[in-house]
């Protein structure tokens, strides 16, 4: 359990990083994908991302973060690998891969939420 946690904190938090140091490669994508308000939810997800992955390094506030990690994970897979759409210089077969690889995520996250949330209940 512990290193799955681990695992996926590290999964959120090297993109989070990533997302202010290669910032113009993180804005051409979502460019690419036709998003709007982009520098915004560009910040917004890259502190999201550092702050909810050290407080899952932390083992702090698992069930908060792993269910907010959960709806960051399906907003991008259905905004940024959006495969049944065609963008110049996007290829759609990566992208589905990535969109069916966010999908295994998104389910290792519910069930860290639903461990956590059945371990806290069990603590009470």
């Amino acid at each position: 359990m512990h290193v799955g946690r681990i695992f996926l904190a590290l999964y959120f938090l090297i993109p989070g990083i990533s997302k202010f140091t290669s910032w113009n490669t993180s804005v051409a994508l979502m460019e690419a994908h036709n998003m709007k308000m982009i520098p915004i939810l560009l910040a917004t997800a890259g502190i999201a991302q550092i702050v909810g992955s050290i407080s899952l390094l932390l083992n702090r506030h698992v069930v908060i973060c792993a269910l907010g990690f959960a709806v960051m994970t399906i907003l991008i897979n259905f905004n940024l690998h959006d495969f049944w759409n065609t963008y110049e210089g996007v290829n759609p077969d990566r992208e589905l891969q990535n969109f069916y690889k966010n999908l295994g995520i998104f389910a290792g996250l519910l069930l860290l939420a639903a461990v956590n949330m059945e371990q806290s209940s069990k603590s009470e």
